[in-house]
């Protein structure tokens, strides 16, 4: 990634998203619930510890049981009457890969968790995921994706949304507005993914000292060569940036496999992931190989 022309502007976002992951009150270390959005979510290099590997894997081995199998308690979805129709569609669209169904499924199927879908006005065209909560061992038993009324419009910045910026290009014969609303959802199964697969413990830690490692950068003049900073980032195992920036690049890599899944003629998807993979070169360089693993296959 270029830091040198970004750095000072995510170190002001980051002020401002401090206080989206701090607890609004004191509370127990297993239910801290961070929140975590397109367009202003924070998310860190060395998340998935199994690596994408691992996780198509388990994709691989989840068995797609279909819809009908998903209705289970362990997925709510508290979506009003008003925004039934377009959820349905956005979730039938979500469904109609085989990546979508076997994360939906395994989710559905997961023992001692739980979890809650939205569609909420707050967001418009973004989502969100929050709420997320940890038992005693350290694992993830809850969280919540809320989606904007209108996902189905809307691209984010390139930046930190390679992939589903990608869609922005209306050359592709497949592209609409559930494609795009798809791909918000699997950029949200993406979070749920991951802090699922990282130690709950060490998510909990670094969202409860982002806060204060921001509170110091703004108050030393940015200095991010400050011993207390450094010590912060040696515990989260890196600093606010690096983990805002892994966090959101495996949401777009989540993205980039419903994608792969759903656009599956030859001219549209080499167009698409030629596309996905310049703006990876230009914003994200230093993740490149988690998108290429992907275009690979």
């Amino acid at each position: 990634m270029r830091r040198s022309r970004s750095y000072t502007f995510l170190t002001l976002v980051l002020s401002i998203c401090c206080h989206l992951l701090a607890p609004s009150a004191p509370a127990q270390q297993a239910k801290i619930s961070p929140s975590v959005r397109i367009g202003t979510e924070l998310e860190s290099k060395r998340i998935w510890p199994r690596g994408l590997d691992a996780a198509e894997r388990s994709i691989a081995s989840t068995p797609v049981l279909g819809r009908a199998a998903s209705e289970k308690a362990n997925i709510n979805e508290e979506i009003s009457d008003k925004y039934q129709e377009r959820y349905l569609a956005w979730k039938q669209e979500f469904l109609s890969t085989e990546v979508g169904r076997n994360q939906w499924d395994a989710f559905a199927q997961r023992e001692n968790f739980k979890l809650v879908i939205t569609v909420t006005n707050d967001e418009r065209n973004g989502a969100g995921t929050s709420k997320y909560e940890w038992n005693d061992a350290g694992e993830l038993i809850s969280a919540t994706i809320s989606l904007g009324t209108r996902i189905d419009e809307g691209y984010p910045n390139p930046i930190y949304y390679p992939v589903m910026s990608s869609l922005a290009y209306n050359e592709l014969s497949l592209l609409n507005g559930n494609i795009l609303a798809a791909a918000k959802i699997a950029h949200e199964f993406g979070h749920v993914r991951q802090a699922s697969l990282l130690d709950g413990k060490l998510y909990q830690l670094q969202n409860r000292l982002i806060p204060e490692y921001n509170r110091i950068l703004l108050s030393n003049g940015r200095n991010t060569s400050d011993e207390k900073l450094v010590r912060i980032a040696q515990q989260m195992g890196g600093t606010p940036v690096e983990i805002w920036e892994d966090r959101e690049y495996w949401g777009e890599v989540n993205a980039m496999l419903y994608l792969r899944d759903r656009i599956t003629k030859k001219s549209d998807q080499h167009a698409l992931f030629a596309r996905i993979i310049r703006n990876v070169e230009v914003y994200a360089g230093n993740y490149a190989e988690r998108f290429d693993q992907v275009a690979q296959r």
